[in-house]
């Protein structure tokens, strides 16, 4: 993992926001959100881990009427394990609540429902069957993305949709384990595979395969493959040099300054003398007194060749 680091600066546009949420996952989190919305799906939605919000900014873009986003994360507080305050000390020291409040609401008028503290208190204070989207994004132990999946289980709609993030990366088995042991045994049923993320539910996967794989055959900067494993019909995506979606940009986005004209080449006004052309130097003036003849010519031969 690259540790991106956090800048005290509002950002003027998504890019800006550190983090880690490659194009590829922009893209699909965008389809997937708009899709729920255009079949009426109604819920909120939840995210557990925001480092400093770029994924939560573009979540916080998709809420509906009377719905609620919900955002967990320790931020500055204790873990409630060593295990897990020494991942929090390693990988996120710069990671603080302003920030991730500063960057949200370069984008948005109000921030999300904020739960700081582990994920475990997640299902105290989020109602059951009421999430559309959960994004996992939090711990990387197996003991705690365990409890995570559990409790988005119990709290996402029937037909929503979680996403765990991390779920292949060599520095991060315990997520792996916790990810497909759910596929086997927990009744999880995943959707497609990106480079960084399980996109999966506890409904029917096919009817959103069958919409996102038309979408993704139109595109030519995609790398798309389907599979079969364990009786799961998987859809392996990957990046070929894809673009983020458009987002709209922050109230504290700055237009760049234009590049300054090239100086327009010196007009010669016609009939005008030509400048004086720099008298010889002592070096060559003497050359030209006491070198022979024949070596003069020669120097001037091979002047002319090279022009």
């Amino acid at each position: 993992m690259t540790h991106a680091q956090a800048t005290d600066k509002h950002p003027g546009e998504l890019a800006d926001v550190p983090g880690w949420f490659p194009a590829l996952d922009q893209t699909l989190f965008t389809w997937f959100l708009e899709q729920q919305t255009k079949a009426g799906l109604k819920g909120d939605l939840l995210e557990l881990g925001v480092y400093l919000g770029k994924s939560a900014i573009l979540l916080g873009h998709h809420l509906q009427d009377g719905e609620r986003f919900t955002v967990c994360d320790l931020f500055e507080g204790d873990a409630p394990d060593d295990a897990n305050q020494a991942e929090s000390s390693q990988s996120y020291a710069s990671l603080t609540q302003q920030a991730f409040e500063r960057n949200y609401l370069s984008f948005h008028d109000r921030l999300p429902t904020v739960i700081t503290g582990p994920s475990s208190l997640v299902d105290e204070k989020v109602s059951p069957d009421s999430c559309r989207f959960i994004h996992i994004d939090a711990s990387h132990l197996y003991e705690h993305v365990h409890g995570d999946i559990g409790a988005a289980h119990d709290i996402l709609l029937p037909e929503g949709v979680v996403v765990l993030d991390d779920f292949r990366s060599e520095h991060t088995p315990g997520v792996s384990v916790a990810a497909w042991e759910a596929v086997l045994n927990r009744g999880l049923r995943p959707i497609c595979l990106s480079t960084q993320k399980m996109y999966a539910t506890w409904g029917d996967p096919e009817p959103l395969q069958e919409e996102l794989l038309a979408m993704l055959r139109l595109r030519t900067d995609v790398g798309l493959s389907v599979q079969e494993a364990a009786g799961h019909r998987l859809i392996r995506t990957r990046s070929r040099g894809m673009k983020p979606p458009p987002f709209p940009l922050s109230r504290h986005y700055q237009e760049p300054a234009p590049a300054p004209a090239p100086a327009a080449p010196e007009a010669r006004v016609p009939g005008a003398a030509r400048p004086a052309r720099p008298a010889p130097s002592l070096a060559r003036r003497l050359a030209k007194d006491l070198l022979p003849p024949v070596v003069t010519r020669a120097v001037r031969r091979a002047r002319a060749k090279r022009s």
